[in-house]
């Protein structure tokens, strides 16, 4: 059948296709998404489809009563805290997304996942579309021993990784990445919507049809997000991000989306030589080398899905040389420390209109919880007054625009995260007192508002 050559714009978010370009996305109401892209279209303008596509067989609805689970539908990877973070194990037949900056340690991650699930007997194919089969060789060498269950592929091509994969027969799939695959019906350049959203397609069929886990990798754009169309999130099952500066030593994995589990948590690694490494007590390594007896230092506690972590908040406020005072935050939203800001000045009365302020949440952590408002205060009002807050009390609390001081969850576990690493005041909120059960060896205090906090100190 003859074919042609088009142009479609396609939009990035949500894969809408147009025969013209358009300012906004008439679908998802995005301004500047659709890009310009070449397809080949046959005569009867169906195009797209791929060589491999077989006749589906009509399939009768089940009752749900019918369907049967077993406790065997998750291969746990050996790595406790990506277990965590995939909510208690691979599942299978599920669609994973790995994203991050570049050299911040995916594919080392992926690469030890497959290292410990050849060494309990299951099979692991590694494809790689951007390195050569000796360079993964030398960084596998580095990680530690591997049998023979891993298995290696450099290609790009989609229907000949289908074959591979349909015939190896592999428990757990990795896919390094998914901007490279290419299907060759489709005549874009690999990395474009068309391509990417047809890549995912095929492992999305494979991954369910099989029963086969598939991670891909996906690479980021420079505000943070997977490059590519929005579309790509919207169908795999779990989409991961992995966090943290690629020049400091620590790494932070944490669930956008997941489909079996919950998409708060996180886990935590150190970059060794050898490769990542767990951090099993994230607080403790967050508090090290906190300061002793410095202004503006505050220990607060944040709760990523189960688990409590304590985080030191640091503050530095100072009269500004400019007109225009200066914020900067790091690790946690600007506007939300300029609204804290505004309530210190209109409830207790601090001239800090003309001040220049910076916040940091040290240990390189990005923590958007209203629990932290509190502790933001007091590292504030500790700086501004060059007053110490006490290195073992703890501090957390949301704080409205009246200045009072709400409740958050969790209360309970923040407290006893704070006992158990020698912490003997918590400052909380006052509401929360009521139902929790004391905690033996550590003084309680609860403050209704933001006066109240500031006169401890």
């Amino acid at each position: 059948m003859a074919k042609k050559i088009t142009t479609v714009f396609f939009c990035q978010e949500c894969g809408h296709e147009s025969s013209k370009w358009l300012g906004q996305c008439p679908a998802c109401k995005k301004w500047n998404t659709l890009v310009e892209e070449k397809v080949q279209v046959t005569g009867s303008g169906m195009g797209g489809a791929s060589k491999t596509a077989a006749v589906k067989e009509a399939r009768e609805p089940v009752h749900i009563g019918a369907i049967s689970l077993n406790n065997g539908e998750r291969i746990t990877t050996g790595i406790e805290e990506l277990d965590r973070v995939l909510g208690g194990g691979i599942m299978q037949g599920s669609l994973i997304l790995v994203g991050g900056d570049p050299g911040i340690g995916k594919s080392t991650l992926l690469l030890q996942t497959c290292r410990h699930l050849s060494l309990s007997g299951r099979r692991v194919l590694y494809i790689s579309g951007e390195e050569s089969l000796k360079q993964i060789k030398l960084r596998a060498m580095r990680i530690g021993e591997f049998r023979d269950d891993m298995l290696l592929l450099c290609e790009t091509n989609l229907s000949l990784i289908e074959d591979a994969i349909r015939r190896t027969s592999p428990e757990v799939v990795i896919i390094d990445s998914i901007q490279t695959m290419y299907q060759e019906e489709v005549s874009s350049s690999p990395g474009s919507v068309s391509q990417v959203r047809e890549a995912t397609n095929v492992f999305l069929q494979l991954a369910k049809g099989l029963g086969i886990s598939i991670f891909i990798v996906g690479h980021v754009t420079k505000e943070g997000t997977v490059a590519g169309p929005r579309v790509l999130e919207h169908m795999v099952d779990t989409v991961l991000y992995f966090e943290g500066d690629r020049y400091a030593s620590y790494r932070i994995l944490r669930g956008v989306k997941n489909r079996f589990g919950s998409t708060n948590e996180i886990g935590v690694f150190e970059m060794r030589r050898e490769g990542l490494v767990e951090v099993e007590n994230p607080s403790e390594y967050m508090l090290s080398g906190k300061p002793v007896g410095a202004s503006g230092s505050v220990v607060v506690c944040s709760v990523e899905g189960t688990r409590p972590i304590l985080i030191e908040i640091q503050a530095l406020v100072c009269h500004t040389n400019f007109g225009i005072p200066r914020r900067q935050t790091t690790g946690t939203d600007f506007n939300r420390v300029n609204l804290l800001m505004a309530v210190l000045e209109k409830r207790l009365g601090l001239q800090i209109g003309d001040c220049d302020a910076y916040v940091n949440i040290a240990g390189g952590m990005k923590v958007n919880e209203p629990a932290l408002d509190l502790g933001i205060i007091m590292a504030i009002v500790s700086s501004f007054k060059n007053r110490a807050v006490d290195e073992k009390t703890l501090v957390f609390g949301e704080v409205g625009l009246s200045g009072e001081v709400r409740a958050v969850t969790m209360a309970g576990q923040r407290v006893l995260e704070a006992k158990k690493l020698g912490y003997d005041t918590v400052i909380m909120p006052r509401v929360n007192l009521e139902g929790m059960e004391p905690v033996k060896g550590i003084k309680v205090i609860g403050v209704g508002g933001i006066g109240e906090a500031i006169d401890l100190i």
